[in-house]
C-alpha cells in the first residue's frame, strides 16, 4: 500500500469527456465520488487527471492512498498519514507547517511514521484541519482489496470534517449512503458509420499511420479494453499489424505481457487474477462457469450451465449480482423493461467480457470442469431451442423471433462448438432441427442449411431426430431452388417410411411442392401441395403444417384458377392453429394480392399486398419482405397508369425474382428488414 502523494506524468486521458466532466461537476456538491469499471478500464487514469487539473486551479493538494500496491500496518488510515506526511517532506507545503499533533513529528520526518496504526479522533480531527488549510482532496485509489476499511476510514473522516472532499476508484461502490458512482466504461471504438472512436484513436496514437480497418479490427476484438489497447501496441515490437489483428481475431486468450505502472496491469491475465483472488469460492466458480457463454445471457441460462452440486442453482443468481458489483460482469439489459413489440417483461441480460472471459475459462480447465459446463451449456440451449418452436406455434410468433435474438451468439457457439461424443452431437442436431423456422420463415435459410449438413455428417444413426433434420435440410434446398433439394428429400423420405412418420411425409410433399413451385411447375405444385394440405398433423409444434400448404397451394392456383386460389387461401387460414401466426397470414394475404392482380383486381390486390407487408416484416424474412415490396410498386404502377409495369421483376413471385433457378444475385441471410 504506497504511501506517498503521486507526483509521475500522467499518460494521456482519451474518450473520456464526457466522464471527465461528470466527475469535475460532482466534485462541487459530492462528499464522495466513486468511479467504478472493470480492470483495466482506466479509473485511476482518468482520477488523477482531473483532480490533478483541479488542485492546480484551486492551489490545493491530492493525497494519493493506493490501496492494491502490498500491505501496510494499520491499513488506509495508516496509509493516509503517510501520504500526508510525505506530502509536507517533499515541501510541497513549507509555507504552512503543520500544527497541533503533526507538527510533533518534526518537519523531516512525515506524520504517520510510528504508532499510528489505531489513529485517535483527535489525530484525525488534525489531520483533517490539516487538510482544510491545503484545500486537500483525498484519492483512495484501488479500494477493491481494502473495500470495507476504505468505508470505515471515509465515515472518520466525515465525522472529523463533513465538508471533505473525497473521491475513490475502485471496480465496485463502498456502499456508503451519500456516495456518487461515476461508471467507466471501455472506450467506443467507432462513433457511427465510418467515423473511428476513441479506442481507435489510442491505439493509433501508438501505432501511428495505419490501417484504420486494421486499427477498428484490433479495437473490436479487443472490446475497447484501453489496457488491452496498450499491451497489445507493445506486440507490434514483434509483429506487424496486420498480424496483430489477425491473432486478436481469433478465438483464445489474450494473455499479452509488457511493462506497466502496477504489477497487475502487466498483463490481462494478472488484472483478472487481481479480481479473482478477492472473490468468495462460490464467486470464482460461477466466474469460470460462464467463461462458457460466448454472448450476453439472462440468469436462468446462467443457472443452467453453473449450477452443480457444490453450487446451488440458488447461489448462482447472487453471485451473478456480486460479480457485477464487482464489475466483472457486465449489465447489458436491466429487468423491469418490456419488448417493443409484444410488451412482455423483459429480464435482466449480462455478459462477461473478453478478458474475463479467457481468465474464467483458463480456471475451468485447470479445474477439470470445462467439458461439463459445455455439456450444461449445449443442453440449455436445446431447453431453450425448443421454447422458441413452442412459442412460434403460439399466440404470438414475435416472442420467439424475440428470443432467438436474445440467444443468437448462444445458439452459434452450441451449433458449431466441436460435440465431446455422440449424444452431445444429438443435442447439437436437435438444437438446429427446433430452430426450423428460424431458418425456413426468418430468412436464415443458409445458415440453417450449414448448421444441418455438418451435424448431419456427426449424428449418422437413423433416429427419428435425423429423418427431421433431413427434411429441414431438404426444405431449405428448396426454398434455395438448391440442385441438392430432390437428394435430400428423397432420402428424408425414406426415413419418414421407416420410422412411420405421416406428418413426415406431408412435410415432404410440402417440400416438393415449394420446389416444384419454385421452379414454375404450377401443376406439380398444386398436387403435391393439394397433398399435404389435406393431411391432419399429429404434432402441430414442428413443421409449416397443413394450413402453410393450403397458403403455398393459393399462390400455386392464382395464375390458374381465381376460385380455387380464393377458397384455399380462406380454407390455409381456417385451419390455422393460432391468431398470431404472422407468417401465415403474410402468405394467405400474398396468395390473395396475387390473385386479385392475376385477375384484373389491382386495388384489392394492392390493399391485400399491404397487409401482407406489414406482417412479413413482424415475422423478419428479408427475401418475401423483398418480393412483397416488388409486387406492391407494380401495383402502384398499374393503378397509376392503368397498365402493367415495364419491370419484369415486378410482375414475378419473389422467388423467382433474377430469373428461374439461382438466383442471380447473392441472398445474405443475416439482412433483417426493420422497416
Amino acid at each position: 500500500m504506497t504511501t506517498w502523494a503521486e507526483r509521475r506524468p500522467l499518460p494521456g486521458v482519451v474518450g473520456r469527456a464526457v466522464e471527465h466532466e461528470q466527475l469535475s461537476g460532482l466534485l462541487d456538491s459530492a462528499r464522495l465520488v466513486t468511479l467504478t469499471g472493470a480492470a483495466g478500464v482506466g479509473k485511476s487514469v482518468l482520477a488523477r487527471a482531473v483532480l490533478e487539473e483541479r488542485t492546480a486551479r484551486y492551489d490545493g493538494t491530492v493525497l494519493r492512498v493506493g490501496c492494491w500496491d502490498g500491505p501496510a500496518r494499520g491499513g488506509p488510515t495508516e496509509a493516509l498519514l503517510r501520504a500526508a506526511g510525505s506530502a509536507y517532506a517533499t515541501g510541497r507545503d513549507t509555507a504552512r507547517p503543520p500544527t497541533g499533533p503533526l507538527a510533533h513529528r518534526g518537519a523531516g520526518a512525515p506524520p504517520g511514521v510510528g504508532h499510528w496504526a489505531d489513529a485517535t479522533t483527535d489525530h484525525l480531527a488534525a489531520l483533517t484541519a490539516y487538510f482544510r488549510q491545503r484545500r486537500a482532496i483525498v484519492l483512495l485509489d484501488d479500494c477493491d482489496p481494502q473495500l470495507d476499511a476504505c468505508a470505515r476510514l471515509v465515515r472518520r473522516l466525515w465525522r472529523a470534517d463533513p465538508a471533505l472532499r473525497i473521491v475513490a476508484t475502485a471496480r465496485g461502490p463502498l456502499g456508503l449512503a451519500e456516495e456518487r458512482v461515476v461508471e467507466i466504461a471501455p472506450l467506443p471504438v467507432t462513433l457511427g458509420e465510418g467515423i473511428a472512436g476513441p479506442a481507435v484513436e489510442l491505439l493509433a496514437a501508438r501505432t501511428g499511420t495505419a490501417a484504420p480497418e486494421l486499427l477498428v479490427a484490433v479495437c473490436q476484438a479487443l472490446e475497447g479494453s484501453p489496457l488491452a489497447i496498450a499491451l497489445a501496441a507493445q506486440q507490434l515490437d514483434r509483429m506487424s499489424l496486420p498480424q496483430l489483428a489477425a491473432q486478436v481475431g481469433t478465438d483464445g486468450p489474450l494473455f499479452y505481457a509488457g511493462p506497466a505502472a502496477t504489477v497487475r496491469h502487466t498483463s490481462l491475465y494478472a488484472a483478472q487474477a487481481a479480481g479473482y483472488a478477492l472473490c468468495s469460492p462460490v464467486d470464482r466458480q460461477v466466474w469460470a462457469r460462464l467463461s462458457v457463454l460466448p454472448g450476453d445471457f439472462d440468469p436462468w441460462l446462467a443457472g443452467c450451465v453453473c449450477a452443480s452440486s457444490d453450487v446451488p442453482a440458488a447461489a448462482v443468481e447472487g453471485a451473478l449480482e456480486r460479480l457485477r458489483t464487482a464489475s466483472v460482469v457486465e449489465c447489458v439489459r436491466d429487468a423491469g423493461g418490456v419488448h417493443e413489440d409484444t410488451g412482455a417483461a423483459l429480464s435482466p441480460r449480462y455478459r462477461l467480457p473478453r478478458a474475463a472471459r479467457d481468465f474464467g475459462r483458463t480456471q475451468l480447465r485447470e479445474a477439470g470442469e470445462e467439458a461439463g459446463a459445455l455439456r450444461r451449456f449445449r443442453q440449455a440451449c436445446a431447453a431453450l431451442a425448443a421454447e422458441a418452436q413452442i412459442a412460434w406455434q403460439g399466440p404470438d410468433q414475435q416472442l420467439a423471433v424475440g428470443l432467438v435474438e436474445d440467444e443468437q451468439a448462444n445458439f452459434d457457439a452450441a451449433l458449431t462448438r466441436p460435440p465431446q461424443d455422440a449424444e452431445d452431437a444429438l443435442g447439437a442436431l436437435e438444437i438446429a432441427v427446433s430452430l426450423w423456422f428460424h431458418w425456413a420463415a426468418c430468412g436464415f435459410r443458409r445458415e440453417g442449411r450449414a448448421h444441418l449438413d455438418r451435424l448431419l455428417l456427426l449424428s449418422p444413426d437413423d433416429t427419428a431426430l435425423r429423418a427431421r433434420a433431413l427434411w429441414l435440410s431438404g426444405y431449405l434446398a428448396a426454398q434455395e431452388d438448391s440442385p441438392a433439394a430432390g437428394a435430400l428429400l428423397d432420402q428424408a423420405w425414406t426415413a419418414a417410411v421407416m420410422h412411420g412418420d405421416s406428418d413426415g411425409l406431408a412435410r415432404i410433399a410440402h417440400a416438393h411442392g415449394v420446389l416444384a413451385l419454385y421452379r414454375g411447375d404450377l401443376a406439380a405444385a398444386v398436387a403435391c401441395l393439394e397433398e399435404a394440405s389435406r393431411h391432419r398433423s399429429r404434432d402441430p409444434w414442428f413443421g409449416p403444417g397443413p394450413a402453410h400448404s393450403g397458403a403455398l397451394l393459393a399462390i400455386a392456383l392464382s395464375s390458374l384458377d381465381a376460385r380455387r386460389a380464393r377458397t384455399a387461401a380462406h380454407r390455409a387460414w381456417e385451419a390455422r392453429h393460432s391468431d398470431g401466426d404472422f407468417w401465415l397470414y403474410s402468405t394467405v394475404l400474398y396468395a390473395l394480392a396475387m390473385t386479385e392482380r392475376a385477375h384484373g383486381e389491382p386495388a384489392a390486390a394492392l390493399r391485400a399486398c399491404r397487409k401482407a407487408l406489414a406482417a412479413k416484416k413482424l415475422v423478419g424474412d428479408p427475401l418475401s419482405i423483398a418480393g412483397a415490396r416488388t409486387l406492391l410498386a407494380g401495383l402502384r404502377h398499374q393503378l397509376r397508369g392503368g397498365a402493367p409495369p415495364p419491370d419484369r421483376d415486378a410482375q414475378e413471385p419473389w422467388w423467382q425474382r433474377g430469373g428461374s433457378g439461382v438466383r442471380s444475385r447473392p441472398f445474405f441471410s443475416r439482412l433483417r428488414a426493420r422497416s
